[in-house]
């Protein structure tokens, strides 16, 4: 089955986009804006409109396969790719990358994705996002193609096994919003809040106070509407607060874990770029250093690294030197979605955990194209997305995993 025709429309991300360095240099709040000028590349506004260009692929029985590219919220930072404006991109796309796809026999995936993550526009790669869009549409491509779920055509290609059930579900919310933590709560995914926690003095607290706050009432809350028999894990990102609060010191950053542990117990912690450090070296030693700090203190908090884990060569390069418990493979920072089933899979078979994240700027497509990724790769949990309203990504990944499931037992 053949690529036909290449067709490109521009549209809306699930969330936006928001320079983080500006932010954290003190940019004046003005309801969700802020005052100022941008200072990371690529931005126009600190916190700016994200938009995303679909690409669809036309096959030759009529049928058509689509994916979504898509950056993250926080652009430009920590080695990512500025941030994607579709309207810089949509005419290359519908031209030369166009080309590059049609007539293409899309019955197999992973040559193709491996092909086009290396083509290039006026002698660079192409953005991330782009990447990952074009990746998307071919795995739905081939699945169209062979009448199969996306999940069976990456498990066939990665030689990976599909889970026979549903992986469990970070449900991503927002601090400001106690009806929405009510409401999560009461649909039982396996992990919570995610939230977001970017500045020291309005979210953290210049003693840390107000992130304790926090982390104390989500671990009331849970106890006091939830199911007797619904015991989540706690899950809190905190982009690197506790690294600025403390000045890097590593002993009082596990000290303070420490005290955040104890107000969510009795449910297990994970922590989310508690510190973020200037170069990747500095993150693998940093996070390494503070590992081994929680365990010698008897601290039960597992540590998730997100900044410079940006390639498959980051991800087995914090495999590799057992730096951090999880690794969240941010699936737009990764390109093509191969990346991101190897990155998995890797993880899997040298003892790291995985997260199978994202951002909230996503979309409806490429976060159902996740969670066939997380059947056909296994990590130990995804993340909502998109967007932070919860409700709507926990329903669309609880059913593309539920609906994908029913079709592999049908089958059986």
């Amino acid at each position: 089955m053949k690529v036909q025709q290449v067709i490109c429309a521009a549209g809306r991300s699930g969330y936006m986009h928001r320079d983080l360095m500006a932010i954290k240099a003190g940019a004046k709040p003005n309801g969700y804006l802020f005052e100022g000028k941008p200072i990371t590349p690529g931005f126009r506004k600190i916190a700016e409109a994200a938009t995303i260009v679909s690409i669809m692929l036309v096959l030759e029985d009529g049928q058509i396969a689509f994916g979504d590219c898509a950056d993250v919220i926080l652009a430009g930072a920590a080695g990512r790719d500025p941030a994607f404006h579709a309207e810089d991109h949509i005419d290359y796309i519908q031209g030369e990358v166009a080309e590059a796809l049609q007539g293409r026999d899309v019955s197999a995936f992973r040559a193709h994705a491996e092909e086009m993550e290396g083509f290039q526009h006026k002698g660079k790669p192409l953005h991330t996002a782009i990447r990952y869009g074009v990746s998307q549409a071919l795995v739905h491509a081939s699945a169209l193609a062979g009448r199969l779920t996306m999940a069976e055509v990456i498990a066939r290609d990665y030689g990976s096994t599909i889970s026979k059930t549903s992986i469990p579900i970070l449900a991503s919310c927002q601090t400001d919003d106690p009806m929405q933590l009510d409401r999560v709560i009461l649909k039982r995914p396996e992990l919570l809040p995610h939230a977001s926690f970017t500045v020291v003095k309005d979210h953290v607290g210049l003693r840390g106070e107000k992130l304790h706050a926090y982390a104390l009432k989500v671990a009331n809350r849970i106890k006091e509407i939830g199911d007797k028999d619904y015991h989540p894990r706690i899950h809190l990102d905190i982009y690197g607060t506790l690294g600025e609060l403390f000045e890097m010191n590593l002993d009082r950053i596990a000290d303070y874990i420490g005290t955040l542990s104890e107000a969510v117990s009795p449910f297990f912690f994970l922590l989310e770029s508690p510190i973020i450090a200037k170069t990747q070296a500095a993150q693998v030693e940093s996070y390494s250093k503070l590992g081994a700090m929680l365990r010698q203190k008897g601290i039960p908090v597992k540590l998730v690294l997100d900044e410079w884990c940006n390639t498959v060569e980051d991800v087995k390069l914090f495999t590799d030197a057992k730096s951090g418990d999880f690794l969240q493979i941010k699936t737009p920072d990764l390109g093509g979605i191969g990346n991101t089933i190897e990155a998995v899979l890797y993880c899997k078979a040298n003892g790291m955990g995985a997260s199978l994240g994202g951002t909230a700027n996503e979309t409806d497509q490429s976060a159902r194209v996740t969670a066939h990724i997380g059947l056909a790769c296994q990590p130990d949990f995804v993340m909502s997305k998109p967007g932070l309203g919860a409700d709507e990504a926990l329903m669309i990944q609880t059913n593309e995993m539920a609906r994908t499931l029913a079709i592999l037992q049908a089958r059986r």
